[in-house]
């Protein structure tokens, strides 16, 4: 059996995730362990690689992108793992839910600011 992501972790990895896709050089080892181990994303031999090939690529595209792929919807209650795999879909959750605030913030928040 493996061990869900506790909510401690499951923000930490969110947090660095979202702030590797501003800065990609902000990526720290659990949030690349998190993102190389998701659907879609192509194999690299280390972080280095990982982040050199997201230097020139959108990693918030491709966490977008690839965001179907990693709800784990087949997975059920009662299934092996299926605590683990829904707090990986949690992580993942949360990632795309900071990319809508910051989006939100853009159009809305910002707008008034400036009126």
């Amino acid at each position: 059996m493996i061990e869900p992501i506790s909510f401690k972790q499951q923000e930490l990895i969110a947090k660095n995730l979202f702030k590797a896709c501003q800065d990609i050089n902000k990526l720290n080892g659990t949030g690349y362990k998190f993102i190389n181990t998701a659907s879609g994303f192509i194999a690299h031999y280390n972080i280095h690689g990982f982040k050199d090939y997201y230097s020139e690529h959108s990693l918030q595209n491709d966490i977008e992108q690839n965001a179907r792929f990693n709800m784990w919807s087949n997975f059920h209650k009662g299934d092996d793992n299926y605590e683990y795999y829904m707090s990986r879909k949690a992580v993942y959750q949360r990632v795309l839910g900071l990319f809508a605030a910051q989006e939100f913030i853009k159009k809305h928040v910002i707008h008034v600011i400036i009126k």
